[in-house]
């Protein structure tokens, strides 16, 4: 055996050894409680696609036909924050343990939700507060099972809760709802996902996923990875569920405050996924009294001119 040769053993054993040791590593471990921090876990596999770069990706050829349906000139709307009116704003979430009691949980469209029960506590926050007339999502993630909990227009009741529609997702499995199933979202995907959240923002200084945002109108189709549609307009010029959107490459972020360019970076590299009607270009995130509102603000210097739709797949529209 040449030296060489008995050096290029070692290094393949030590690469080897360096992989089995980081694959034997203990996964982060998620905090306890409201819009607790993840610290650094992520949902969902690395082939997910909430978790895909698509900043090499093609644009796709009606990306100007869409971007003008929602609007060239309207600004980016960041959808959370720290203080709204005397409140924090934006889709909260709570992290619980492997041993929360499970409570009943009735649905208004139980043909297309996941059957409980769900383990929420009682006292979880709901989107907009306890007398919120708005989409009032609870969103629970179970830290020792990897599972995430998902409820639309949630009451509590009783020992438990009412909701519209519920959804369960693995985050530790690529597994994708039913074809035409909504879940607490309309286009059928998990919301927590793509929410900005404060602790990857200012604790980790890094997204690694894909954002949620919303639109006024929407068209009658959706697109991988959504599962479900939400209007009844066949107007070829709006947007499906689905359809994902990045900044460009070359829109220059180094005017931006910190924690405004680590949102922005990941725009460009894995984009938003269009999941729900509402406010257009309204990027959502989880509230949280820490936020700089100040910093969030300057996301609204970017408009639709400096988006672009990242290629899609074929659409479904039945």
């Amino acid at each position: 055996m040449t030296r060489t040769h008995a050096w290029t053993l070692r290094l393949g054993a030590l690469a080897a050894s360096v992989c089995a040791a980081a694959l034997a590593a203990p996964l982060p471990r998620p905090d306890i409680g409201p819009n607790a921090s993840l610290n650094g876990r992520r949902p969902f596999p690395a082939d997910n696609p909430w978790n895909q770069p698509i900043d090499r990706e093609p644009v796709d050829p009606d990306s100007d036909v869409y971007i003008n349906s929602i609007g060239r000139d309207r600004r980016l709307h960041p959808d959370f924050g720290a203080n709204y009116e005397g409140r924090e704003f934006g889709i909260p979430y709570v992290v619980v343990g492997g041993n929360r009691p499970r409570v009943p949980v009735t649905f208004e469209y139980p043909q297309e939700s996941d059957p409980g029960p769900y383990p929420i506590p009682l006292n979880a926050p709901i989107e907009g507060g306890p007398n919120s007339k708005g989409d009032r999502h609870v969103l629970v993630i179970d830290r020792d099972n990897w599972k995430l909990y998902e409820l639309f227009s949630a009451y509590p009741h009783g020992d438990g809760f009412r909701a519209g529609s519920g959804a369960v997702f693995d985050l530790g499995s690529n597994k994708q709802r039913p074809a035409g199933w909504t879940s607490a979202d309309a286009a059928g995907l998990p919301i927590f996902p793509g929410l900005v959240r404060y602790d990857e923002v200012v604790e980790q200084r890094a997204i690694r996923h894909a954002l949620r945002f919303t639109v006024r109108k929407t068209r009658r189709a959706y697109v991988a990875p959504a599962r479900h549609f939400a209007s009844h307009s066949k107007d070829v010029t709006l947007p499906p569920m689905g359809m994902r959107v990045r900044l460009k490459a070359g829109y220059d972020i180094s005017r931006f405050p910190p924690s405004a360019q680590v949102i922005l970076t990941a725009l460009k590299t894995y984009g938003m996924l269009l999941a729900d009607n509402g406010g257009d270009w309204f990027i959502s995130g989880a509230p949280h009294p820490r936020w700089n509102d100040g910093e969030i603000a300057t996301l609204k210097r970017v408009t639709g001119n400096d988006l672009e739709v990242v290629k899609m797949g074929p659409l479904t529209t039945r």
